[in-house]
C-alpha cells in the first residue's frame, strides 16, 4: 500500500522558515519524480515544486523561487521541503504527490500524480 505522510507545518512569523518532510512507503521511492502541492483556503489546487528521481533536478513556481528549496533522500524515501522567507501568501495546506510517470523526470508545473499525502498545514501570520 502506497503511503505518503507529510510533517513539519505550523504557525509562524512572516519571513519566518519551517521545513515539510514527506514519508513515502509501498512503492520504488527512487524511481518516481515527487511535488509539493499546496491549497490555500477557498483556492484551487496550486503547484509548488518538484523533484526528480534521482535528486539533482529540480523546479519551483516563481512565486517561491529562492526561498524554498525541495530535496529528497533516497535511503530514507523521504523529500523535504525548506521554506525560508515566509509570506502570509504562502499560508496553505501543503501535500507531497507521486508522479504517476515512470521514467523519475521533472514536469515544471502540475504533473499527472497517483498518490497524494494527507496534507501538512502551514500558516504564517503575526
Amino acid at each position: 500500500e502506497v503511503q505518503l505522510v507529510e510533517s513539519g507545518g505550523g504557525l509562524v512569523q512572516p519571513g519566518g522558515s519551517l521545513r515539510l518532510s514527506c514519508a513515502a512507503s509501498g512503492f520504488t521511492f527512487s524511481s518516481y519524480a515527487m511535488s509539493w502541492v499546496r491549497q490555500a483556503p477557498g483556492k484551487g489546487l496550486e503547484w509548488v515544486s518538484a523533484i526528480n528521481s534521482g535528486g539533482g533536478t529540480t523546479s519551483y513556481r516563481h512565486s517561491v523561487e529562492g526561498r524554498f528549496t525541495i530535496s529528497r533522500d533516497n535511503a530514507k524515501n523521504t523529500i523535504y521541503l525548506k521554506m525560508n522567507s515566509l509570506k502570509p501568501e504562502d499560508t496553505a495546506v501543503y501535500y507531497c504527490a507521486k508522479s504517476e510517470r515512470g521514467d523519475g523526470s521533472v514536469v515544471a508545473g502540475m504533473d499527472e500524480y497517483d498518490y497524494w499525502g494527507q496534507g501538512t498545514q502551514v500558516t504564517v501570520s503575526s
